[in-house]
């Protein structure tokens, strides 16, 4: 990494690269978090895609169909899009076997979300594959929790004042926050944090593997909820990719030995 260039608001404490015997501990924190079951196997990743495949899809169908009701000519409405991105420890690649799917659900400002809710809502209800479908349209960040062929979904929805949603959507475009609903800026924003994380680490492969870490020492230790005034799941990861940051060469191992020299002088 060059001397001239840096992530973060400050430069690297340190450029020095990990040595063999940092490198063996990371070899041997690899394993133990294998052993804790922190990794799902090839098949439950596999089965994963499968569901954000249909899931996109069904989001796609959704605006064709509130579109129709809209009165557009059909043509049209099959043109309006849809996508959904995901969010959270999935999309930052730290999930573990079982964890659910943060996703959000990009639409076109002619569906409200109430129409989004509804109609998303009737379609999974009539899919065999779908389990304990809870839609929660007045929380804070309206939500529709669901089991997708047995894996846990979280799925938000978020209403961009544009008339299309085309495949190549990157919502790291600020534009696309102009004149939305307080509401489509919550769900937004955490798939926006999440890709805004990934690209400020200097290596993404060492921050998983330390974030992992990091989170199953704070559940242990019962300090992983920011509902009772403790770091939550994005806080953690800031936190983790701060010292990335700071050491951007080291391997995973020393990230986590630095990673509690700093918090405990914050």
């Amino acid at each position: 990494m060059s001397k001239s260039k840096h992530l973060g608001v400050t430069p690297p404490i340190s450029l020095d690269f990990s040595d063999k015997h940092e490198e063996a501990l990371a070899d041997d924190l690899l394993a133990t978090l294998k052993s804790e079951g922190l990794f799902e196997s090839e098949d439950e990743r596999k089965t994963r895609e499968v569901v954000l495949g249909k899931i996109d899809k069904l989001v796609k169908e959704v605006v064709y169909q509130v579109s129709l009701k809209h009165k557009l000519p059909e043509s049209l409405a099959r043109e309006c899009g849809g996508k959904i991105f995901t969010f959270g420890s999935y999309r930052l690649g730290v999930h573990g076997a079982g964890a659910d799917i943060d996703t959000l659900c990009v639409v076109p400002s002619h569906v409200r979300r109430e129409d989004f809710f509804e109609c998303m809502t009737e379609m999974l209800k009539a899919r065999s594959e779908v389990t304990e479908l809870a839609p929660v349209p007045d929380a804070y960040v309206p939500v529709i929790k669901l089991q997708f062929s047995g894996v846990d979904i979280d799925m938000t929805v978020g209403v961009l004042q544009q008339p299309t949603i085309p495949e190549d959507l990157e919502l790291s475009d600020n534009n696309i926050l102009r004149s939305i609903d307080e509401h489509s800026v919550r769900s937004v924003n955490g798939s926006r944090v999440t890709d805004e994380i990934l690209r400020l680490v200097p290596n993404i492969p060492t921050f998983r593997l330390a974030l992992r870490c990091i989170k199953l020492w704070a559940k242990r230790r019962a300090i992983y909820s920011n509902s009772v005034g403790f770091f939550g799941g994005v806080a953690w990861a800031m936190a983790v990719a701060r010292i990335c940051q700071m050491y951007p060469n080291k391997c995973a191992s020393t990230i986590v030995a630095r990673f509690f020299v700093v918090l405990n002088k914050w």
